[in-house]
């Protein structure tokens, strides 16, 4: 059973109502999250088996004064009219390439130390040895 969560938070910036959104969004069971009110001040959830409770004091502890306006069950949509259905097929979809062109790796410079690999070594060319 879905169920539409309307919560009341005082948020006065947009920081906060991200910082909302964002706890809200990952809460369990929680499938959609809206913005509403003429302030943007209402954080609407619609998911299944949300503890309402629970997130309004997540909420409260974390962002600021939040009480609980309203929890009821989501409406099902009604079944979309033949007319919209007939436009929606004739979007034409193109498939994503799954193939890249895979550019070379780069050459890595390597670099012999004068000593050695193991330790010093006698280079024959120097004349103080």
């Amino acid at each position: 059973m879905k169920q539409k969560i309307v919560i009341k938070v005082e948020m006065t910036c947009d920081k906060c109502r991200s910082k909302a959104m964002a706890l809200v969004a990952a809460t369990v069971g929680v499938d959609s999250v809206a913005l509403a009110g003429d302030s943007k001040d209402q954080v609407v959830v619609v998911g299944d088996g949300v503890d309402s409770v629970k997130l309004t004091s997540t909420l409260r502890k974390k962002v600021g004064h939040a009480h609980l306006v309203q929890v009821g069950e989501v409406k099902e949509e009604e079944k979309k009219k033949p007319a919209e259905a007939a436009v929606t097929a004739n979007v034409v979809e193109y498939t994503y390439p799954w193939h890249y062109y895979q550019y070379p790796s780069h050459a890595v410079p390597v670099y012999e130390h004068p000593a050695g690999a193991y330790g010093y070594q006698h280079r024959p060319d120097t004349w103080w040895m």
